[in-house]
């Protein structure tokens, strides 16, 4: 049998599944938040390529709480069908106007650090 070596994109892909699923339901936040969180601020395009992934997950991983900078649903079409992803936000209770979250800055997550380990802080509306 053939032993899987973990390379450093594998680690970094599942760094960002763990912090994914940190976000409660009901909220999300952007690749760029999850790259800072990570310490890895210019790697926004690698937290997509990350998602682009999370389907085979196991436990899965809540792709559709990660959106754009902007709240726009730019990995809708990585969800099997165009409508799938602005479905599950909704039936999170996330509005969705024009594949944009609505209210974007009071649902999203600020991801910060405190002075013992790495917290997501999520805005309570």
């Amino acid at each position: 049998m053939a032993k899987h070596v973990v390379n450093k994109q594998d680690s970094f892909f599942q760094m960002v599944y763990e912090v994914v699923r940190l976000i409660p339901r009901g909220r999300v936040t952007s690749y760029g938040a999850i790259a800072r969180y990570l310490g890895t601020a210019g790697s926004s395009r690698m937290v997509g390529w990350a998602m682009n992934g999370a389907h085979r997950e196991k436990p899965p991983v809540p792709a559709q709480r990660v959106v754009n900078r902007n709240g726009l649903l730019t990995g809708k079409h990585h969800f099997g069908s165009p409508d799938l992803m602005r479905q599950l936000l909704e039936n999170e209770g996330v509005r969705v106007d024009n594949d944009q979250i609505a209210d974007f800055k009071n649902i999203s997550g600020i991801l910060q650090k405190n002075s013992e380990q790495l917290l997501p802080i999520f805005a309570l509306s």
